[in-house]
């Protein structure tokens, strides 16, 4: 049965799915909302009764939009103080139940959809991620079939060679993330490097306003020196809570009862392959309440 013959506005039943597909194309839940509200806008001037499919003529508008929003917010991403990253999400279990979604949308992830052009990853999350067919993906981003079939050949190639190279079970990054944060909570050197893989890489979005590293830090002996001694330095009583970011386990920093930052992870073999800090006040406002995300 067809959302309007439930009596059953369209847009509202598919906002959570059209947040998703436009979060998933910015890495930005505020870049994200305004392209919603802008889809919105334009839903609201469609006889509804003329569309077919509304759930896909709906992610055709967001994805559109999006587009347009990614490339003009990629030459400011340029201009950032430090490096980037993208804002977290306070989610909910079913999103960590929804293990493709939770891949998807994971801050690793998202950072590896960085690094593609603004329509190969539109491309990409939407053929891998929202299955779309494509001749839609060729309306979508307004390119003829062929092109797009080259497109997400290369997008997915790219995104390939660069995600982690092992699935990771959740149970395997709660214990990785618990073993973090006691090595941090008991300042413990040799427990916090035993828990990082060799290779790992640590990053810390202060967007300017925040200290934080000026650039990433890479190897384990550097990581794990950088925490316990910064850490130590705070002035205050720091906490390390647990919580779900963007469908995997994460912590959320309190200086003094105040919320700091949060880190977010990579794993793989049981070990951290790259912490992901955050602390830019304007990137830590989703942390109150939980996002809904859907595919």
């Amino acid at each position: 049965m067809r959302d309007e013959e439930r009596g059953e506005d369209p847009f509202t039943t598919h906002r959570s799915l059209l947040f998703t597909v436009a979060y998933e194309m910015l890495g930005s839940a505020a870049d994200a909302e305004d392209v919603v509200q802008d889809a919105w806008l334009k839903w609201s001037k469609v006889d509804a009764t003329t569309v077919q499919d509304p759930r896909a003529y709906l992610v055709r508008i967001v994805s559109r939009t999006a587009l347009d929003r990614l490339r003009a917010v990629s030459r400011r991403r340029e201009e950032y103080v430090g490096p980037w990253l993208p804002e977290p999400l306070l989610t909910s279990r079913d999103v960590a139940e929804d293990v493709e979604l939770a891949d998807s949308v994971s801050v690793a992830m998202l950072l590896v959809l960085e690094t593609l052009s603004p329509t190969e990853r539109a491309v990409f999350v939407l053929r891998e991620v929202f299955g779309l067919d494509y001749d839609e993906l060729a309306e979508a981003v307004d390119k003829s079939e062929s092109a797009v079939r080259q497109i997400a050949h290369r997008a997915r190639s790219h995104v390939h060679a660069r995600r982690p190279r092992v699935d990771v079970t959740r149970r395997e990054a709660e214990v990785a993330v618990s073993a973090f944060r006691s090595a941090l909570e008991t300042g413990d050197l040799q427990a916090l490097a035993d828990i990082l893989a060799p290779d790992v890489v640590a990053l810390a979005d202060g967007g300017g306003v925040k200290q934080a590293l000026p650039r990433p830090v890479h190897g384990r002996d550097k990581v794990s020196r950088l925490f316990t001694a910064g850490f130590a330095q705070f002035p205050g009583a720091i906490t390390f809570e647990p919580l779900e970011l963007n469908g995997w386990p994460a912590l959320l920093v309190r200086l003094n009862g105040e919320v700091d930052s949060v880190f977010a992870f990579a794993v793989e073999d049981g070990r951290i392959t790259g912490s992901y800090a955050v602390r830019n006040p304007a990137k830590l406002s989703r942390l109150l309440a939980e996002t809904h995300l859907s595919r």
